[in-house]
């Protein structure tokens, strides 16, 4: 409460900042003079910290004659000023040269998530080459393919086997990626409509601490922020193993001063590692138009469409290859695969009101199919037929959201106090939703679900950063409301009646979820953090509507906490510690054998990160991180608590070589231990150590040759494992065991580009 009064009387009392006492304001421009738009200013005296806005403008207060103050942005020289008599009130414009990248162009600020700078080093230096790497950057963070290179990726992180993206929220510039009540499961998050070349930098969280995130918000988010425009055009072919074929398209069409449009195409065809050839192909194209004054403006609009098809030989059972039925590359039932696309539309709108008030307004349309064959228990079920299933899904997605940002200060400079206030809302029409049993993908043999899906989920949410001079207090709140409705197709007979079962046919339900944060910046060098927050993963509509099978919570929450630190110890280099804990009221497990996630009980997690990242020299970075969790399920007794699939200890890392003459280059591992495929933990799944390997050469001004490597040691590895019951045809009994999909071996492409 005395926070909360706090806070009241700060907004009561203080009124705009204006051009007083003890204060710098100016501009930071570029060597083009244009505005660096997020350029730090930073007091190394007493704390105090500034960001430009758009037009390049800073404001900072609480200057007193001896401090000296930094002026840095990612990619240029930094700056330093001692303050000077003839300094105090005045107008200081910074005109930022450029350098390449490195470690000590960043200050450790009191923000919320100081690590994505840092991350995005290697980002920048070591771009993207494959839809799998667009989020592996991510610290702890790990993904896998299980089904031919068409499906969302399996993701492991914190603990937890996100299966699809149950638990973390995934968005591009602002364009939710998760699905919800998807026909494969819930938060369904496919991004392979993203074309890695346009990836710019990656802004991402851990944990249910940011109020202006919200649905599967638990381990935490991932935001993906692409190009507004390129610098040079480029043309990029692919080539290599298993008949794989890539090629990339990224043009200019227009260019002015304060407007560019460009088109970005990516196409990529592979008959894969398997013996039985999956016929994939995936489109991608990206129109955009970006339109900046560099005042008080900006608008973006982007359009965008990917499609996919492919063929996949499945999870098959370890005993198969023990017994020498098929390889480690074979399969059970090959006519697996599916199809999928996406088309969207969205526009990002900024206005700067004045120095310190803006708006910033979105708003999405998504049209999205999807259609799956799957076998995960073979005859099973039916030892005729086999127990092949299809889902198939045809999905309108719209949404909108505006921000109100307002910066505010205490007369006697000894507070500085920004506010965000949001409003938004999102709703998704699923049409023909449904789970089927099929044979050979031709026939339809029965209906296990069929129906509509309407949901909506409308929020609000208030962020605050009040700062005291070292010390950043971030409170926030978020409100939502959802709606779910679920229209049942075979719930009627045959006189178009609701049968006796009939499910409710709307269900609303909203939910709170406070945030408090703590951040205490000792030096330009140290920082303390402390998050606390709730957040919450929404239950599926067709478990919610359901009157028999249905659950208590349909907006399970969670709850979570991390302490730790930030810090440069020397010039170059990098640590980040940190212990953590979060506890589920409800969690979501997958059942193989219908293909479906259904709730469990409640669940608690905690654990710690380490990481370090360091600029050897001017050419030459190094990043690694390592992760701990203890996972377990709080309602069940001794032995049995053990939760499938979660993940004990990973770990990342890489060596990456940028401007090294004519050369650059990245080595990079995976790693994560074995774990758990059951509740008593007398099944494993086996970890594994991967490398990846790719090397660029740039023998003139524009072109480029390179190769990439996936799976550099040939290792044997399994990328996703399952315990499930399976009978194979000419089995009596069924066996539990582990089922899985291998990973790649050694996998070699071939990379030539031209820029223009």
């Amino acid at each position: 409460m005395k926070l909360i009064t706090k806070i009241v009387l700060i907004l009561l009392f203080c009124g705009p900042i204006g051009l007083m006492a003890h204060e710098i304001s100016g501009k930071i421009t570029d060597e083009k003079g244009k505005p660096v738009e997020g350029a730090g200013v930073y007091n190394k005296t007493n704390g105090t910290y500034a960001y430009t806005n758009m037009s390049g403008y800073y404001e900072l207060e609480d200057i007193e004659v001896g401090h000296v103050l930094y002026f840095y942005s990612l990619g240029y020289v930094r700056q330093e000023l001692e303050i000077k008599e003839g300094n105090l009130n005045s107008v200081y414009n910074v005109v930022l040269q450029e350098e390449a990248i490195s470690l000590d162009q960043v200050v450790l600020v009191s923000k919320i998530n100081a690590l994505n700078n840092f991350v995005n080093i290697d980002v920048k230096t070591n771009p993207v080459r494959s839809a799998q790497e667009i989020i592996r950057r991510v610290p702890g963070l790990i993904i896998g393919q299980h089904g031919g290179g068409g499906k969302a990726e399996q993701i492991f992180l914190r603990g937890f086997d996100i299966d699809h993206g149950t638990d973390i929220a995934l968005s591009v510039d602002g364009l939710p990626v998760n699905m919800v009540s998807h026909a494969h499961g819930q938060g369904y998050a496919d991004l392979h409509f993203i074309i890695p070349e346009t990836i710019e930098e990656i802004d991402f969280g851990k944990g249910p601490y940011y109020a202006n995130v919200g649905n599967f918000n638990t381990a935490g988010y991932v935001e993906l922020h692409t190009k507004k425009k390129l610098d040079q055009s480029q043309i990029t072919l692919e080539a290599g193993q298993f008949n794989t074929v890539r090629a990339l398209g990224m043009v200019k069409i227009s260019e002015s001063d304060f407007s560019n449009a460009y088109v970005a195409s990516e196409l990529l065809v592979s008959d894969g590692v398997f013996e039985s050839p999956q016929n994939f192909n995936r489109v991608n194209v990206l129109g955009r138009y970006n339109f900046n004054n560099y005042t008080d403006e900006e608008l973006t609009i982007s359009l965008s469409h990917f499609q996919s098809k492919w063929n996949q030989s499945g999870q098959i059972p370890q005993r198969a290859v023990d017994q020498g039925r098929i390889s480690r590359f074979g399969a059970i039932d090959d006519t697996e695969g599916g199809n999928t696309s996406r088309s969207n539309i969205w526009l990002n709108h900024f206005k700067q009101l004045d120095e310190h008030q803006s708006l910033k307004t979105k708003a999405f349309l998504s049209k999205y199919t999807f259609e799956l064959f799957s076998n995960f228990t073979f005859f099973l079920n039916d030892p005729v037929n086999g127990d092949q299933i299809q889902q198939v899904e045809d999905r309108t997605i719209i949404g909108a959201e505006t921000v109100y940002g307002r910066s505010f200060h205490t007369k006697d400079h000894s507070t500085q106090l920004s506010l965000q206030s949001g409003l938004g809302f999102r709703y998704d029409d699923n049409n023909d939703v449904q789970l089927s049993r099929t044979r050979n993908r031709r026939e339809i043999l029965s209906r296990l679900a069929f129906g509509d899906v309407d949901e909506l989920n409308v929020y609000a949410f208030a962020n605050a950063d009040i700062k005291l001079n070292r010390w950043t207090i971030n409170p926030g709140l978020r409100v939502d409301y959802f709606n779910f409705e679920y229209t049942d197709f075979l719930n009627f007979d045959s006189q178009g009646n609701p049968t006796s079962v009939f499910r409710n046919p709307k269900v609303d339900d909203q939910i709170v979820s406070p945030k408090l944060n703590f951040i205490y910046s000792a030096s330009p060098n140290l920082q303390l953090f402390l998050k606390n927050g709730f957040g919450f993963h929404s239950n599926d509509s067709r478990v919610v509507t359901d009157p028999v099978g249905g659950v208590e919570e349909t907006l399970p929450s969670a709850f979570g906490s991390d302490i730790g630190i930030i810090a440069k110890p020397f010039k170059r280099f990098l640590l980040n510690a940190g212990l953590w804990y979060l506890a589920l009221e409800q969690e979501f497990v997958f059942v193989g054998d219908e293909a479906i996630v259904e709730p469990s009980g409640r669940t608690r997690r905690y654990g710690a990160d380490l990481g370090a990242r360091y600029q050897i020299n001017d050419w030459l970075f190094a990043n690694f991180d390592i992760n701990y969790t203890v996972a377990r399920s709080i309602d069940e007794p001794d032995g049995q608590d053990f939760i499938p699939l979660a993940p004990d200890l990973t770990s990342t890392g890489g060596l990456t070589v940028s401007n090294l003459g004519k050369f650059s280059g990245n080595i990079s591992y995976r790693y994560i231990g074995d774990r758990p495929a059951n509740e008593d933990d007398s099944i494993i799944a086996e970890g594994y150590f991967v490398t990846d390997l790719n090397l660029n050469y740039n023998f003139s001004k524009n072109w480029s040759m390179g190769i990439i490597v996936e799976n550099l040691f040939d290792v044997e590895w399994n990328e996703t494992q399952f315990a499930t019951e399976t009978r194979l045809f000419d089995e009596v009994e069924s066996v539990e065991e582990i089922t899985f999909t291998p990973g790649a071996p050694f996998f070699l492409r071939g990379r030539l580009s031209v820029n223009f």
